[in-house]
């Protein structure tokens, strides 16, 4: 399937997700993440859950991060050139929706994209091969290029596997992983 249809299927599919479903998977998630060999690095690069587009509830990694005494890095969103600035998140970092609904790091002390280790990955939808689809402005494969090459990229979906996605491009970048609620997706 073409991205433009797999982003209307998956929008629809977690549309239709109750609160409790969507805790449910999200704690299965952040279970199976736990047995992965990725907990001896430093700089973990995390999304906050936009709850109006019925995302993944990341607040469970987080306190498996916080719980390891992880550095967390979150990012703030430019909306002009579709980029994006990443923060470390402290006890004194506040965060604020922006217009978009997405919570976000209002300042703090800024992290290059080269010193993140493992980067968590928002997505509507991915394939068996590691392509994956997000909201269709590029902000991710924008950042993820300017990440070092052993930065491991883990996509978190509520869905298995499409067979393919049709039409991706070179700009696109993979997936070294994707957790869904029952199984780990290793490419």
């Amino acid at each position: 399937m073409k991205k433009s249809e797999l982003r209307q299927k998956y929008k629809q599919l977690r549309s239709q997700l109750s609160e409790n479903e969507i805790d449910d998977f999200s704690i299965a998630i952040a279970n199976q993440l736990l047995t992965l060999d990725i907990w001896n690095k430093s700089f973990y690069h995390i999304f906050l859950t936009i709850e109006e587009q019925k995302e993944i509830n990341t607040d469970f990694i987080l306190n498996i991060l916080a719980g390891k005494d992880k550095h967390i890095v979150i990012s703030k969103s430019n909306f002009n050139d579709y980029s994006m600035s990443h923060y470390l998140l402290t006890d004194s970092t506040t965060i604020k929706k922006n217009r978009y609904n997405i919570p976000e790091p209002i300042d703090g002390i800024e992290i290059k994209p080269s010193q993140l280790d493992v980067v968590f990955i928002p997505l509507l939808a991915f394939d068996t091969i590691g392509n994956r689809i997000g909201y269709g402005k590029g902000f991710y494969d924008r950042f993820l290029a300017n990440c070092k090459p052993e930065t491991i990229k883990i996509g978190l979906s509520f869905f298995k596997a499409e067979d393919e996605i049709s039409d991706f491009s070179e700009n696109d970048i993979k997936l070294d992983y994707c957790i869904v609620p029952d199984k780990i997706y290793h490419f």
